[in-house]
């Protein structure tokens, strides 16, 4: 599959890397200097749609850089090229609703490190694709870090395959607090209202049976949710029958908020869950967001998160199935 179109022309980025052959992130430029506005960008995805989808799935993150978008408003009129079926957000991050399609990425604390995730991997449909767009670029880090997922499956597998292999016969439990009420000042700091888009407890509950979670409601007004068993790894049609390591594990064990256990209630050891960690970091690529940048992860492929940044930072993010 080629990478060039007559419409984009293929540019580089600092921190990129080749993994199995592909480009991550591909880096998409204009391919005419100057020629760089909003309407050119848009004719030139409308043109090459189906092209510039095959290479999300291929190479798992599309970076357009040097193209002139600003706004909410440009991002949303770019995603609606696409025919790509609008998703809400169901999840513990604090977000905020800005245009249409469009909504703040995490609005926890820059200071914190946003832990590597799948989007929405704990309901049981999760978008196909996280698009984000950085309008205001921090001074100093804030980076959106993302991970090959089949990587640490497979290097997972080399180190600890029969825990691996316990774990997927098994599957995980998993359990989150949603708060009382929205908590800016905690990356995992959202209502139970806003998490389900309800105030009313009892559809509350029908909505969170809907996305495969059973609900214990606390004494301080919030709200339990537990669900499992879940899978440790998936494979997804389109991408080389790869093993993604399609879960929270590390980023939910032993949290104040929340939990990651065997399905059956029993912990995992402790060291298994350091090294993974471990290795989700060194399989880890990342570059520097430029004002305009916008990014097309793969959802079904890549791991993400956030680095601690200097304020002032503000991306933009949207998820389609």
């Amino acid at each position: 599959m080629e990478y060039t179109c007559k419409d984009f022309k293929v540019g580089k980025c600092e921190g990129e890397k080749l993994v199995h052959g592909e480009t991550m992130p591909l880096v998409l430029q204009p391919l005419v200097q100057g020629k760089n506005d909003l309407e050119s960008l848009i004719e030139g995805l409308k043109k090459n749609e189906k092209w510039f989808e095959e290479m999300i799935i291929k190479n798992s993150a599309v970076l357009l850089r040097g193209f002139d978008v600003k706004s909410a408003e440009d991002f949303n009129e770019i995603i609606e090229t696409f025919g790509w079926e609008d998703m809400r957000y169901v999840g513990p991050a604090p977000r905020t609703h800005i245009y249409k399609r469009i909504w703040t990425a995490n609005e926890g604390p820059l200071t914190q490190f946003i832990y590597y995730h799948h989007e929405m991997v704990l309901i049981k449909e999760s978008p196909g694709k996280v698009i984000l767009f950085c309008e205001t670029p921090p001074p100093e880090g804030g980076e959106t870090p993302f991970v090959p997922s089949f990587r640490v499956t497979e290097r997972m597998m080399e180190e600890f395959p029969e825990w691996v292999e316990e774990l997927e016969k098994k599957g995980l439990r998993y359990t989150f607090i949603a708060l009382s009420k929205n908590d800016t000042s905690s990356m995992r700091g959202r209502g139970w209202e806003d998490t389900f888009g309800t105030s009313d407890p009892q559809e509350a509950e029908r909505r969170a049976n809907g996305l495969g979670m059973e609900l214990e409601w606390l004494p301080n007004g919030g709200v339990k949710a537990i669900l499992g068993p879940r899978p440790l790894t998936r494979v997804f049609e389109g991408r080389k029958g790869r093993r993604m390591w399609f879960n929270t594990m590390v980023g939910m064990y032993g949290k104040e908020h929340s939990s990651a256990t065997f399905a059956d209630g029993t912990q995992i050891p402790k060291y298994v869950v350091k090294r993974c960690e471990e290795i989700i970091e060194e399989e880890s690529i990342q570059f520097k967001w430029e004002k305009g940048d916008l990014l097309f992860l793969d959802n079904m492929a890549l791991l993400h998160g956030r680095r601690p940044s200097l304020p002032p930072r503000r991306v933009l993010v949207t998820v389609t199935k």
